[in-house]
């Protein structure tokens, strides 16, 4: 009897061990990894990137379910790891560039013969993601995130100005990326041909440490 109760016992210990030991190695991991969900941490410091996703589009229209405004199809972004904690928890970026390319930008808008440059302004910005996917960017204290856009008219060149006090999107493993759906900017300044309202989506994919050896993709868990 007592060498049953003894083996019970030791099997008993030994499979809470086994059982405490796998969630304890899946806590370890961070938010951010390279290799696949749980792989190698991204180190604060490094660099990530990402250009539009295949075969899509970023675009400003003047609401949010219209299809008329600006449509660019060459857009990237580049940010800084600033604290990748353990999972789950939140991610820190800095978001130090964010640029679209005029050749690939077009204007449907009456009047817009063509697009000059769209410019992201106040940067850096702060931009977080937590372990369930849901990414926040915020502006510096008492800034706003802005975007200049100038046109070719009809009557010459104009700059339309569009402010938001914050932009929120979702991180998804299955592409590595990370999009954008109908986040709304405000004109701040321009002529009447400046629509009011800017609704800005993209989808940016994939995701990479530009830092590590290949440029490999990034992971939220």
């Amino acid at each position: 009897m007592r060498t049953r109760t003894s083996l019970a016992l030791a099997a008993a210990v030994t499979a809470l061990t086994l059982s405490a030991a796998g969630p304890a190695s899946a806590a370890d991991g961070t938010v951010l990894t390279t290799g696949g969900p749980g792989g190698t941490a991204v180190a604060a410091g490094d660099v990530l990137s990402a250009s539009l996703a295949a075969g899509t589009n970023a675009t400003l229209y003047s609401s949010s379910t219209g299809t008329s405004g600006v449509s660019c199809s060459s857009s990237a972004f580049v940010a800084e790891v600033v604290d990748n904690p353990a999972a789950p928890g939140t991610a820190t970026e800095s978001v130090t560039s964010h640029t679209f390319d005029s050749a690939g930008c077009t204007s449907n808008v009456a009047g817009v013969l063509g697009v000059t440059r769209i410019t992201v302004d106040n940067l850096p910005y702060t931009a977080t993601v937590t372990s369930g996917g849901a990414l926040t960017i915020t502006p510096a204290a008492g800034s706003t995130i802005q975007t200049t856009v100038v046109l070719r008219t009809l009557l010459g060149s104009i700059t339309c100005v569009y402010r938001a006090p914050g932009m929120t999107g979702t991180a998804d493993n299955t592409d590595n990326s990370i999009s954008f759906s109908n986040q709304q900017f405000t004109k701040f300044s321009g002529s009447s041909l400046c629509f009011s309202n800017g609704y800005f989506s993209a989808k940016y994919a994939p995701v990479t440490d530009t830092s590590q050896a290949g440029g490999p993709a990034v992971f939220v868990n």
